[in-house]
């Protein structure tokens, strides 16, 4: 399987596994690379120090490509810049920041640089800016996601109308008839994000997991707008918020609700009741923790199927 995004990473399998905060650490993303994906550190839950031995242990784990995903609100970003040039790292993935501020310096150090959006918009400013592709994400994905609440089967053909650099699809994807889908609508490759929480690798808590397999159709919610929307399972913290929306709350009375930690006490904790549980609508699908390797192995054959029954269906 060779397209623009397979050569762009030197990876077997044009699907890159998502670097979310809490879930995504050395273990995942070596099991993801030595799968034929790409594999990405989630740089946004690790001190700078953190993230080194995460990349020191997924560079002795793997001899495939992976890559870092950085948010660029991130207060220590230069610290964490520097310490991907140290150790080596060729692929970076932008987020939550203008990609003007990084992509040149990185790409002049050697780096391929990617940018995650979630509008047309800031599809066309990434380009702009030189990045070598981009991540359209709908607002199915869990995690931090877009105000416009475009979904992917919209917002990826609206994106390649007007794209020329390579095109990543992410939200909602879990399985190999949703990669061929969004493939059809013009991506030239997918970033799974929620089927991989659901991974023995992935470094979220066993509660959280069981959590995710748990949950069905209807039970996540893209909220706390004002501050940045994120897409939750419903429970007692996310009940909380609700009800102080009934008291039109401002910007900081929702950041004294959310407070410090609360990604990490949900997703890397297992607090499944004042957590924050973030994970995308396609949970309703997952239905198990398998092993990297086997969920990888299984949308691939999922891919390959659909692409064959595509004339059967006309």
């Amino acid at each position: 399987m060779t397209n623009r995004i397979t050569q762009l990473f030197n990876i077997k399998y044009p699907i890159v596994q998502a670097g979310m905060v809490w879930n995504s650490g050395w273990r995942l993303a070596s099991a993801a690379s030595n799968s034929g994906i790409l594999g990405l550190l989630g740089a946004g839950s690790m001190y700078p120090e953190v993230l080194r031995e995460h990349i020191q242990k997924c560079k002795k784990a793997t001899s495939k490509p992976f890559g870092v995903n950085v948010p660029m609100l991130y207060p220590n970003i230069q610290e964490i810049m520097n310490i991907i040039i140290d150790e080596g790292v060729k692929i970076v993935f932008t987020s939550a920041g203008n990609p003007k501020t990084w992509t040149a310096w990185l790409q002049e150090r050697g780096i391929t640089v990617v940018h995650v959006v979630s509008s047309v918009k800031f599809a066309l400013k990434a380009q702009e800016a030189g990045v070598d592709a981009v991540v359209a994400e709908g607002f199915e994905a869990g995690g931090h996601n877009g105000r416009d609440e475009t979904t992917t089967l919209t917002l990826i053909p609206m994106v390649k109308e007007q794209l020329n650099i390579p095109l990543i699809a992410a939200g909602g994807i879990a399985t190999g008839s949703a990669m061929l889908a969004t493939m059809i609508l013009g991506a030239d490759g997918v970033q799974i994000g929620s089927r991989f929480v659901a991974s023995e690798e992935s470094s979220a808590h066993k509660a959280f997991k069981q959590a995710v397999v748990d949950a069905k159709e209807g039970d996540t919610q893209l909220t706390l707008k004002e501050l940045a929307p994120v897409r939750l399972i419903k429970n007692q913290f996310y009940n909380q918020v609700q009800d102080l929306y009934k008291l039109s709350p401002s910007a900081e009375d929702l950041k004294a609700l959310l407070g410090r930690g609360r990604a990490k006490k949900g997703m890397f904790e297992g607090d499944l009741v004042e957590g924050e549980l973030e994970i995308g609508q396609i949970s309703g699908l997952i239905h198990d923790v398998k092993p990297v390797s086997e969920i990888v192995a299984n949308i691939i054959a999922e891919y390959e199927l659909a692409k064959k029954e595509l004339p059967n269906l006309f």
